[in-house]
């Protein structure tokens, strides 16, 4: 994971998940991003972004328009 990166992306990423009605992952991804910048343990960040790529790819699917095309890049990239 790209700290940097994610420190760019996660607060987007939280408020579409909350637009998609994905509130539990957005409160949990919120809560591991705190939890990493206390401790730099970047698992819970990287297994939390990853459910939050695979809801944004599915809301794609179903809608073109749900997701930014350029958002699941960028978080993509991120998690590389």
């Amino acid at each position: 994971m790209k700290a940097e990166k994610m420190e760019k992306l996660v607060a987007e990423v939280i408020e579409k998940l909350e637009k998609l009605k994905h509130t539990d992952l957005a409160a949990d991804l919120s809560w591991c991003w705190v939890s990493f910048q206390n401790d730099q343990n970047p698992e819970g960040v990287i297994e939390k972004s990853s459910q939050a790529l695979a809801a944004f790819k599915e809301a794609r699917e179903k809608n073109a328009k749900a997701v930014a095309k350029k958002l699941i890049d960028d978080l993509e990239k991120a998690l590389a």
